[in-house]
C-alpha cells in the first residue's frame, strides 16, 4: 500500500497541534503526560515536534484528558487555516 504524501496544509496543522498539546503540558515532563494518556513518550515527542502530523484520534483525546485542553480547542488548533507561501 502506498502512503500519499501529506501536503503542506497538513503538515503545518501537525506543527500548530504539537506546539499547542507542548504548551498545555507546561511544566509537567514528556514522560509524565504519556504515562498519563498511556501513550509512549516517543510517540509524544514525535506528536510535539511535528514529526507525527496525523495522529490518531485516540491518541489526541488520551492527550486532552489528562491536559487542560478540549478536543474542540484541539479540533480549532488542527483545522485553524494559516496562508502558506505559494510555491509554483
Amino acid at each position: 500500500m502506498v502512503r500519499i504524501p501529506l501536503t503542506a496544509e497538513q503538515l503545518a496543522a501537525g506543527k500548530r497541534i504539537g506546539e499547542r498539546l507542548r504548551q498545555a503540558r507546561g511544566g509537567r515532563t514528556l514522560a509524565e503526560v504519556a504515562e498519563a494518556a498511556a501513550i509512549s513518550p516517543e510517540t509524544l515527542r514525535k506528536i510535539e515536534t511535528g514529526r507525527l502530523p496525523t495522529p490518531a484520534f485516540a491518541t489526541i483525546a488520551a492527550l486532552a484528558r489528562v491536559l487542560p485542553l478540549s478536543l474542540d480547542e484541539l479540533a480549532d488548533v488542527y483545522l485553524s487555516r494559516v496562508d502558506l507561501p505559494h510555491t509554483g
